[in-house]
């Protein structure tokens, strides 16, 4: 398996790292992409990818951090910096500044279309603007954790876009995610945590962990009516194929 999606570089998981990469493994998490969201936190994706080969970084300016200038551009040519991100928009926790998030979000996926990279995209309220948005530019990527407006799933599909399903799908209330998943082709699903964040059933309420990549395979193998060992081996070429750098090592 491979957790597309985990803040690794944060506490408490940064507190314990050596033990959150070996509890991964032995889960059967091959490999883990650290995201970064602000200055702080992309060098610390950088030292993690650095540290343990099992680890990639994705590096970015997450809208709630807009206030940071975008000031990565030098780390993206390292081996381990698989793509641009967490970059978004956010009209849940943040509505007073959608002017400067789409500045941003704009900057970012110009560089992502130069660089050639692909994006992993937040949305909380705002997919129908992310999407106003993105049509007009040459890149693809995944919706990170996506449970909104499945009237324009089929528009990100088209795009080229991945689907990131995390530990929502397992929940009471997840019928949106569950129909999600199942509107999703398997070619464009990606697993992740989205760790510390969002543990899944029978962990909800606790710190997540990428081991925890595991209950999210297993809900959506059953929703999706495949053995555990087929969809892992589709979502981790999934996440190969848009994660180009994946294959990369130092």
């Amino acid at each position: 398996m491979i957790d597309t999606h985990a803040h690794i570089n944060i506490s408490p998981l940064i507190d314990d790292i050596d033990g959150v990469i070996q509890r991964a493994m032995r889960c059967g998490v091959e490999k883990i992409i650290c995201i970064g969201i602000n200055q702080e936190t992309n060098q610390l994706a950088i030292e993690l990818a650095e540290k343990y080969k099992q680890v990639y970084a994705s590096v970015g300016i997450h809208p709630s951090e807009c206030d940071e200038d975008v000031s990565y551009l030098e780390l993206l040519s390292h081996p381990k910096v698989v793509a641009i991100g967490e970059i978004g928009i956010d009209l849940y926790w943040k509505k007073d500044n959608l002017d400067l998030q789409i500045k941003r979000f704009k900057e970012q996926l110009f560089i992502a279309q130069k660089e050639a990279l692909p994006v992993i995209i937040h949305s909380r309220n705002s997919s129908d603007v992310i999407y106003d948005i993105i049509k007009d530019y040459n890149v693809t990527g995944v919706m990170h954790c996506y449970s909104e407006h499945i009237d324009l799933l089929d528009k990100y599909l088209a795009l080229g876009f991945y689907i990131g399903v995390g530990g929502i799908v397992t929940f009471k209330n997840a019928n949106l995610v569950l129909d999600i998943v199942n509107k999703t082709p398997l070619d464009r699903l990606l697993l992740e945590t989205d760790s510390p964040y969002l543990a899944p059933v029978p962990y909800r309420g606790k710190t997540n962990e990428p081991k925890n990549t595991l209950f999210v395979l297993e809900k959506v193998a059953e929703q999706k009516q495949i053995s555990k060992a087929a969809l892992d081996a589709i979502t981790t070429t999934n996440a190969n194929t848009l994660f180009s750098k994946l294959s990369n090592t130092i």
